[in-house]
């Protein structure tokens, strides 16, 4: 009696581990594309889901129904990069309540009281973290770029 339970023991222990190293590698990956965000310049997607995240690649400007830059000033520049992470979460199936981290490239460090006092107004609850790096240019010689990481 003792030999067949210390079998089913190992038996039960043995298939709860493959189970759980099974799952470990299996990682559904998805990428994600809208027409409602400007189409990927690079070769990159507009962002990737993977196991209940998403990633999305860093947005500029581009009015993605024209293709031109919406950047006649910093307010209309952060909205229109804010939209263009909007529509992205949307198609997701994301909301901006489910962004834990935002990275924030500014061309201007000296804007950075102007930037926040827009970015603020989109992100009024559930603040993600973030940082913001000074950079000495961008893509597109636009003024910001923004990329985030949402998780559900």
């Amino acid at each position: 009696m003792k030999i067949i339970t210390i079998v089913v023991i190992f038996l039960v222990v043995g298939f709860t581990y493959l189970s759980y190293k099974a799952q470990l590698n299996s990682t559904s990956t998805k990428v994600i594309y809208t027409t409602k965000a400007p189409k990927p310049i690079g070769s990159y997607s507009q962002a990737i889901e993977t196991n209940g995240t998403l990633y999305i690649s860093g947005q500029i400007a581009i009015n993605p129904e024209t293709n031109q830059l919406d950047t006649n000033n910093l307010n209309i520049e952060v909205s229109r990069v804010l939209s263009n992470v909007n529509a992205i979460l949307t198609e997701a199936g994301y909301e901006k309540s489910n962004v834990v981290k935002v990275s924030v490239y500014l061309k201007d460090l000296g804007k950075f009281q102007e930037f926040n006092q827009y970015y603020s107004q989109y992100f009024q609850e559930n603040k993600p973290a973030r940082e913001t790096i000074g950079v000495a240019s961008l893509p597109k010689n636009v003024n910001i770029e923004i990329s985030a990481i949402a998780v559900k």
